[in-house]
């Protein structure tokens, strides 16, 4: 329990920043899910246009830190190939 004014007050923006941080992951992991959902189903445009919306999700997931700038980029690489191999 926080004893000082300071640590009561880390204590409210930690649990702030955590409810805004999950809210974003929850948004990343979506938009993910949308795209694989749209492969298997073997909806070309459909994916397309999923990872279209899905590429600003994650990349600001990347600004805001909620996924490293590289584990962002892989993860949209690899959508991508994934639906141009899409026949």
């Amino acid at each position: 329990m926080a004893n000082h004014k300071s640590a009561e007050k880390r204590a409210r923006q930690t649990e702030r920043r955590t409810a805004v941080n999950t809210a974003r992951r929850s948004r990343v992991r979506g938009s993910v899910k949308k795209v694989e959902e749209a492969i298997a189903a073997g909806d070309k445009t459909a994916a397309q246009a999923a990872l279209r919306a899905a590429q600003p999700e994650i990349q600001r997931g990347a600004i805001k830190r909620i996924v490293t700038k590289n584990a962002a980029a892989r993860r949209v690489s690899r959508l991508a190939a994934r639906i141009k191999a899409m026949a």
